[in-house]
């Protein structure tokens, strides 16, 4: 992540990447809801649990690159871009791990690094930072996961797809979480010499 923006942001709020991120977000408690259907004596709606990982990973990837295009990254869509990965990612993580498809070290070696990040962003707003900006090496990190989450879902099955997916998804799992920490010890070190530097300045 960068703590600095260099882009020009503007303060409006219905733009077209900012409604993509809404949506976005509107779609975690379906997605949930869809995942944990059968634990709940529910039907199994993973083929549509599936299609709402599709659509956010879709959305993920064009609300950022038309707010380039089009001159709108905005203030809010700083906010609710991160937030709606966060978001993705706690709730798939809940869902599956729930269902017994991902072992619960690794949801909380995966939650460990989203709380040492929240505590990160709480101290850079107590110096008056604004909240950053999300880094190309965070974002491959999130897509990573966003390719493992579906294909472990997959794999909740049987047959040669099922094996497929299995495989496919944890070696997606594996660079994902091995780059959403580097992400985010790349950031805490930021932070650190940017808190340190304006220390040095008072």
């Amino acid at each position: 992540m960068e703590v600095q923006e260099t882009r020009i942001q503007t303060d409006r709020v219905l733009t077209i990447p900012n409604l993509l991120s809404m949506a976005r977000l509107l779609g975690v408690p379906l997605f949930l809801w869809l995942v944990l259907s059968p634990e709940f004596g529910g039907p199994d709606l993973d083929g549509w649990a599936l299609l709402v990982l599709a659509l956010s990973g879709v959305s993920d990837y064009l609300d950022g690159k038309l707010a380039r295009r089009w001159n709108q990254v905005s203030a809010l869509g700083r906010v609710l871009d991160p937030a709606a990965d966060r978001l993705y990612v706690l709730a798939t993580l809940v869902g599956l791990t729930w269902r017994d498809i991902l072992p619960l070290w690794l949801t909380v070696f995966l939650l460990t690094r989203e709380a040492m990040l929240l505590v990160t962003v709480w101290r850079l707003d107590r110096h008056g930072y604004a909240p950053p900006q999300v880094s190309f090496l965070g974002k491959a990190a999130t897509f990573n996961l966003m390719y493992a989450f579906p294909l472990l879902l997959l794999s909740d099955g049987s047959g040669w797809v099922a094996s497929l997916a299995a495989i496919f998804g944890w070696a997606f799992a594996g660079w994902g979480t091995a780059l959403y920490w580097w992400a985010g010890i790349l950031y805490v070190v930021q932070v650190r010499r940017l808190l340190a530097a304006d220390a040095t300045a008072d």
